[in-house]
């Protein structure tokens, strides 16, 4: 028995002694170290960022405020929620404000000049000299100077520089202040390039999907989760742990540039695409593996009168004519704010800018942003959303121009001064400003706040954003281990599975609406007429142009794959014609202002010019201080398309063609009048935006077409007329020589119209 009770004792005291040893080791990485933690979370960090590790109860914890002690915010014990207060507590109202930036778009590494250029110990991005990773001299001001740690990433160079550059500027904001990581960030990105050739071995840069509109056309939601849980890995290979998505606008006006954004005109199918992709995104649980969702536009953006946009002046302005502002909450309270997975809500909001015409019950006429009823007395206390609400970028700067993209949009309170802006900003309830480097306007709102409210009153508002941001950075993990192994950066980014599955995705998500005589497919290797095909001179939103130009649509190279092609269409047993949606204007005409006209014009959807002889004697809404007038209406006033070619082309190659068939490929991003071209097709894909090898295996026939179009296809301009901006399913739709209608939730397979349980599930 004794010899028992001493064995017994020296294995407690075994147990006691490793009990108190240290429970984690270090492994020395190049740029940083990692600490792994046995039974407790792994820690990175930057060796010369000044950091070091303190010890307790056997752990390592991070000492980023290099004060000798284990904070809250740095115990990776403790919940999300109060090591958010606790750091929130400690930050001066300088750093608070630097949270509530969110930075410009970013460019990896900057361009040289124009939009997105910076330097680099002052001078210009140079090929070959400068190091494409390191940090512009205006990133660390203003993440040194401004506190600023929320960054907008654009084009990356490649997905390594990327990674290389998230790394350094982690331990840049490591070594400064109180050691809070960066919340990179990326409006989508996983958008398709048409002339890329997908090889099931082979990946790329990363993964290419369809579009959202695309998705939509999938009728599946389980897709979409499937591309929201790619995606956020290979955001987080790259350092991003925010998405500024998904859009959930219902687009109830076919006219809207910002169509293809959205998961099309339904609400119920916008709600169930919506909880698909934050859940996907964000993961069943936080962690290392998710990506904040911020989810836009609250409360819904698609309905500008006239189509017109709220990226400009001239579409400033959201109405509802058929008194339908409750549809277009069902994305946010059905899908974005009622998750699933254990996240439960989308992390973030961002209202849009447009004024919600006689929407705000305590009568202001003001942008969503700066709407107490909208942010919270509807958002925050009816819905009990708790998550940051974040401006749409450069809300809060001055309006001088009708018609430009990159102009502030204050709508509704343009006379008030900057800093007043960032007040009633932060007195409506909202958190962050994005497009906004710089913090004097908001530490110039807090002193404001002080003087009418008092310093505790203003200083428990402040801390109270600083709770919401910081706890979206600890939920992804940042605190721990914010630090990217490159190797896996490269195995996971453009990895071959996940080409293969958005490849497969862009399959789904192509439309068939049109095959007589059942001309699809296309499986024998006959002789093939592919026109040449005419752009027309553009310019971009930030001015850039592009020249004309004539030129096949796809690569020939991919054809012959395929089939013989000749350019003598009389030897030709078929053609195949690719065309685009009629590029509309933004619905403004200076020529017409400069002749006395209050400058608006209509938003078409057909091809040949148009008259709007059926629009509104007066618009619902108008106003601005750059205008001394308030009708917006464009009745009776002509425009034309661009791209006019494009129906010609069509009708030209069925002329050369007679009756042989003529397959037509339209890429669009919204609804369009077909009955000008219909009729000289024998079949008909649509797709809104996928590889041009995607479209020749279904008309090959190596897969099989079963998207549904995820909006209504009109009749006439008529009716899009005549139709609510603020209702969907409200207009005639286009009913083909084969008598079918191209109505939501129509689409063929190689058998004919598709009726599965899709259609019931989402119908209007």
């Amino acid at each position: 028995m004794k010899q028992y009770l001493q064995i017994l004792f020296a294995c407690n005291l075994l147990v006691l002694l490793s009990s108190c040893g240290p429970r984690w080791s270090e492994t020395d990485k190049g740029d940083y170290n990692i600490v792994d933690n046995k039974g407790g979370k792994t820690l990175g960090y930057s060796s010369h960022s000044g950091v070091t590790l303190l010890e307790k109860n056997g752990y390592a914890f991070k000492d980023l405020n290099k004060n000798g002690e284990i904070d809250k915010y740095e115990d990776w014990r403790l919940s999300n929620d109060q090591r958010a207060k606790d750091l929130a507590h400690q930050l001066t109202i300088e750093e608070i404000a630097g949270l509530m930036l969110y930075s410009s778009h970013q460019s990896i590494p900057s361009r040289p000049r124009g939009y997105f250029a910076g330097t680099y110990n002052g001078k210009p991005y140079t090929e070959g000299e400068t190091e494409p990773s390191d940090l512009t001299d205006q990133q660390m001001k203003f993440l040194k100077e401004d506190n600023l740690r929320h960054i907008l990433l654009t084009s990356v160079k490649t997905p390594v520089i990327a990674a290389q550059w998230s790394n350094k500027t982690q331990a840049f904001c490591e070594s400064i202040g109180k050691g809070i990581p960066a919340n990179n960030s990326s409006d989508p990105r996983h958008g398709t390039t048409a002339r890329a050739v997908y090889d099931a071995a082979a990946g790329g840069q990363i993964s290419m999907w369809p579009s959202s509109i695309g998705m939509a056309a999938t009728f599946n939601p389980n897709l979409v989760k499937e591309f929201g849980q790619t995606a956020a890995s290979e955001y987080r290979a790259l350092g991003i742990t925010t998405a500024l998505s998904p859009q959930v606008d219902i687009a109830t006006d076919p006219r809207w540039m910002r169509f293809k954004g959205t998961f099309g005109e339904s609400p119920k199918l916008a709600a169930a695409m919506a909880k698909a992709y934050c859940d996907g995104f964000q993961s069943d649980e936080w962690g290392m593996k998710s990506v904040n969702a911020m989810v836009k536009h609250w409360p819904g953006g698609g309905s500008g009168e006239g189509g017109r946009d709220a990226h400009y002046g001239i579409g400033k302005y959201a109405v509802y004519p058929g008194n339908n502002f409750d549809d277009h909450l069902v994305p946010f309270l059905e899908g974005a704010f009622d998750l699933d997975g254990e996240t439960q809500m989308a992390s973030a909001v961002m209202p849009y800018y447009t004024i919600s015409w006689n929407q705000d019950q305590n009568s202001e006429q003001v942008g969503n942003t700066f709407s107490r009823y909208l942010i919270t007395d509807l958002l925050r206390n009816k819905y009990g959303y708790d998550g940051v609400v974040c401006t749409d970028w450069g809300a809060t700067r001055d309006h001088t121009a009708m018609d430009a993209f990159i102009d502030g949009k204050p709508w509704g309170i343009e006379e008030l001064s900057i800093v007043d802006r960032h007040y009633k900003v932060l007195m409506v309830g909202a958190d962050q400003f994005g497009g906004n480097n710089d913090a004097k306007p908001i530490i110039a709102a807090y002193e404001k706040g002080v003087k009418e409210l008092g310093e505790d009153k203003m200083r428990a508002r402040m801390e109270q954003s600083a709770v919401r941001l910081l706890r979206n950075i600890f939920r992804t993990g940042l605190f721990e281990n914010p630090y990217l192994d490159l190797e896996k950066t490269k195995s996971i980014v453009g990895h071959s599975d996940k080409m293969t599955a958005g490849y497969e995705a862009q399959l789904q998500s192509i439309v068939l609406v049109k095959n007589q005589h059942k001309t699809l497919p296309l499986k024998d290797k006959k002789k093939v007429y592919v026109p040449k095909r005419y752009t027309p001179a553009s310019r971009n939103f930030l001015g850039m142009e592009t020249a004309a130009s004539m030129d096949f649509p796809v690569s020939m190279d991919l054809v012959k794959k395929y089939y013989t092609v000749t350019e003598n269409p009389d030897q030709a047993d078929f053609a195949i014609v690719f065309i685009q949606n009629p590029e509309a204007t933004i619905g403004y005409d200076k020529a017409d202002l400069a002749k006395g006209g209050n400058g608006y014009s209509p938003i078409s959807l057909q091809y040949r010019d148009y008259t709007a002889t059926d629009a509104r004697d007066v618009s619902i809404a108008g106003g601005d201080p750059l205008e001394t007038f308030a009708n917006r209406t464009y009745k009776n006033k002509t425009t034309k398309t661009a791209n006019i070619t494009d129906m010609q082309l069509v009708l030209d190659t069925k002329t050369k063609m007679g009756d042989k068939p003529v397959i037509v490929s339209v890429t669009t991003t919204k609804p369009l009048v077909f009955n000008e071209f219909e009729a000289a097709a024998s079949a008909i894909l649509v797709n809104f935006g996928v590889q041009d090898q995607a479209v020749f295996d279904l008309i090959a026939g190596k897969a099989e077409p079963s998207a549904l179009l995820p909006m209504q296809m009109p009749i006439n301009m008529s009716t899009v007329e005549k139709q609510f901006e603020d209702v969907p399913f409200d207009m005639v739709v286009h009913k083909d020589s084969d008598g079918n209608k191209y109505d939501f939730g129509f689409g063929m397979n190689w058998n004919g119209v598709i009726t599965d349980e899709r259609v019931g599930k989402y119908e209007k």
